[in-house]
């Protein structure tokens, strides 16, 4: 049995889990490779809006009901909604047993304050246009289904993997420009509140930084994504990293037996089956 590591907080963010984007099995890995007191979830876990029948692997499954079986096991699971999930929000401040549907979340660490939550509240084109948004989403999807295409073609070659949607952005001057503001108005609203730290997802763009203004400084922490970066963030020994599924090398991780040979109806059962009535989630 390999040993599991041992730490604090561990956050992920836009996994999309029913997108072909979503890279369910290395997601299921890494939390096969953790053992966290708290696990975050920062918005757009399952793409409720891109949701279809037609599209819902095992593997997707799986990352559910693993993460059903870390609460069940003791891990916090604070579920904070994102706009793909945003149906969720109707549910806000509910908990099932260790698990809690939250819009926002304070995380109280070492005697400092961690304010999280997805980021989607900052972005104009979902406020006012969530059907442009929507849009936007399919078209980033079918993006991510070429790429894959374009990455069997370059690995049949021998040649390295290549990031269209990374491309676009980084080349895109507004992109650069909205990412950029995402981060300092996150930051802003952080430091005039008193928070040490300010957690997001929503944008794709793992990050740590110590951001300053007249008023004081934060760090701002973003969780990155599981379509493009496979990235999270982790809380241990009073500092927080980056982790990268590509670039930190651990043991390999796969899913527990009793899930790998788990038929897809039987994890539709597991997952459905609630023993616990829904009650009201403490907020800070």
């Amino acid at each position: 049995m390999k040993l599991k590591r041992k730490i604090e907080v561990a956050v992920i963010s836009d996994v999309h889990l029913g997108t072909y984007g979503c890279h369910a099995k290395q997601v299921l890995t890494y939390l096969n490779s953790i053992e966290p007191k708290t696990l975050v979830l920062n918005g757009d876990i399952v793409d409720i809006w891109q949701f279809s029948k037609r599209y819902f692997p095992k593997s997707h499954l799986r990352v559910i009901k693993k993460i059903i079986d870390m609460a069940s096991e003791g891990t916090e699971v604070i579920y904070v909604t994102g706009n793909h999930d945003e149906m969720l929000r109707k549910f806000s401040n509910t908990s099932i047993g260790k698990i809690s549907i939250v819009d926002k979340t304070i995380l109280k660490l070492d005697g400092k304050k961690a304010w999280v939550f997805h980021g989607d509240v900052f972005d104009i084109s979902i406020q006012n246009a969530k059907w442009l948004a929507k849009l936007g989403g399919y078209g980033y999807d079918m993006l991510i289904l070429i790429n894959r295409f374009v990455n069997w073609c370059l690995k049949s070659l021998g040649k390295e993997k290549y990031s269209l949607s990374k491309k676009i952005k980084n080349s895109v001057k507004g992109a650069i420009k909205y990412i950029h503001n995402f981060e300092n108005v996150a930051s802003d609203l952080a430091i005039e509140n008193g928070y040490d730290y300010v957690i997001c997802g929503h944008i794709h763009q793992p990050k740590m930084e110590i951001k300053k203004t007249k008023h004081g400084q934060t760090m701002y922490l973003n969780s990155g994504d599981w379509v493009e970066n496979l990235t999270a963030l982790e809380y241990q020994f009073k500092r927080w990293k980056i982790y990268n599924y590509s670039a930190d090398k651990l043991s390999p991780f796969f899913a527990d037996e009793d899930i790998k040979d788990m038929e897809v109806k039987d994890l539709i059962a597991a997952i459905t089956i609630v023993d616990k009535p829904l009650k009201k989630a403490s907020s800070d």
